[in-house]
């Protein structure tokens, strides 16, 4: 559901970048106490979380993370519910709900239980390193993100404490495929397309990012879309390539076409990649799209060539525009070749800047002013991958980038910024706060 803010306020906000006095009410001061008295148990849980392997094929790792969220979340007041998705080859999402005040703006919370480091990585526990007044921890998925679900605890914490959390309306959809997304798509991410329909504000927990010192805020995500290209040639022995019998063959045509995408393609917001190639005599990908077998010689033409990649744009119109492009250039094949391209199923969609995103930020900064905080601007989208909540953004106003700092996503080393709890939880419990007190708008 589309909504807006009545901007003055909101407006004000990003008129200070560096406040010198807060305006917090009461109980926003006792939200930040509480998560600064909070601080330990909440790296506390974090290590528990992140010392439980929840690769995304490791189902039963990433229901026991589910678990951990549960017992969280339950007395919070939050009827929690497993979404088991067997049927989409993977473990499921953990769905929590709490019925607030009637009238006053749905929540919709969003991070994931999953990380990319699967059961058979050396790279498997937490370890908290303190150097140089800097408090942090290494370990997988300690940023990504299950910095993210500890900041979504912390902060309701911070609520109940004060006295909000109770006329909340709050969803919190954690999924346990957002690394390696289950197919079809539209069954793996079917809870959270109507948990959007419902909501009336949407807040992803994955990672806060920090360009260049100062904390960012996300209010556009690109999107994700796979490609497959086969070109066939006429195979033959090597010293008759080019003539007007054999041709180019499949490599050197597939190379061709890959040059004019590069040149031809580019535009702004847009990416493309080429992430996997192989061509021969005898050429195939595996079932998962992910390796290529092939064999051939220097003296035989090769007769098929294979590639795959991804481009990512900012718009579903963009993402219309792109594929049209890249069709057209394939069909345009030289002869005694042939050439086919296709787009895979479950594409990530684009979350566009909307007004109704850049409000939420605006919202968020006048949070910052009260807590004596730096404004956030808007990142630049090209510095960030996609993300579960672009699948709710056709539907509702959102802001990324509540979860917390952290580098070496992804990688073995991942590092989360400790202190970055505290500042994020903050942010997070007043906004929410501050949300939930808004009425409903007329639709």
């Amino acid at each position: 559901m589309r909504w807006s803010f009545t901007l003055l306020g909101a407006g004000l906000a990003l008129a200070f970048s560096a406040p010198a006095h807060a305006q917090l009410s009461k109980a926003e001061a006792k939200m930040a106490e509480t998560v600064d008295a909070e601080y330990e148990r909440s790296v506390a849980l974090l290590e528990k979380m992140v010392n439980q392997n929840s690769g995304t094929m490791n189902f039963d790792g990433v229901r026991k993370v589910g678990d951990m969220m549960r017992a969280e979340l339950e007395p919070l007041g939050f009827k929690v519910e497993w979404k088991d998705m067997a049927a989409a080859k993977r473990a499921g999402h953990l769905i929590a709900r709490k019925k607030g005040k009637k009238g006053t703006k749905r929540l919709l919370l969003i991070a994931h239980l999953d990380t990319v480091f699967e059961a058979d990585s050396p790279f498997q526990s937490f370890r908290r390193k303190k150097a140089q007044g800097v408090d942090e921890a290494e370990g997988p998925g300690a940023g990504d993100d299950k910095g993210g679900l500890t900041v979504i605890v912390a902060a309701l914490r911070a609520m109940q404490a004060a006295g909000t959390l109770k006329d909340a309306n709050i969803e919190i959809v954690m999924t346990g495929d957002e690394e390696d997304s289950g197919e079809p798509i539209e069954l793996a991410r079917a809870d959270l397309i109507a948990a959007g329909k419902r909501a009336d504000a949407a807040l992803d927990f994955e990672g806060l990012v920090v360009d260049e010192g100062k904390d960012m805020g996300t209010i556009a995500r690109r999107s994700s879309n796979s490609w497959r290209l086969e070109v066939i040639g006429k195979t033959g022995h090597s010293s008759l390539i080019f003539n007007e019998t054999y041709g180019d063959g499949a490599i050197n045509e597939l190379a061709r076409i890959i040059h004019r995408f590069r040149t031809e393609l580019p535009e702004q917001n847009l990416t493309f990649n080429v992430g996997l190639v192989a061509g021969g005599q005898e050429a195939a990908l595996d079932p998962d799209g992910i390796r290529i077998s092939a064999k051939g010689k220097t003296n035989i033409i090769p007769g098929i060539a294979l590639a795959r990649g991804d481009f990512r744009t900012l718009s579903e119109e963009q993402s219309a525009r792109v594929r049209a492009k890249m069709t057209a250039i394939v069909a345009e094949h030289a002869p005694l070749t042939s050439a086919k391209i296709s787009f895979d199923p479950g594409a990530y969609p684009a979350m566009a800047p909307t007004d109704g995103n850049k409000a939420l930020l605006a919202a968020l900064n006048g949070v910052n002013r009260d807590l004596g905080l730096a404004e956030m601007a808007p990142l630049d989208p090209l510095k960030r991958g996609a993300g579960d909540i672009s699948f709710v953004a056709s539907d509702v106003d959102g802001l990324v980038g509540l979860g917390t700092s952290s580098r070496g996503d992804h990688a073995p080393g991942e590092t989360v910024d400790l202190d970055s709890i505290k500042r994020q939880a903050k942010r997070s419990a007043i906004l929410m706060t501050r949300l939930s007190k808004e009425k409903l708008s007329a639709k």
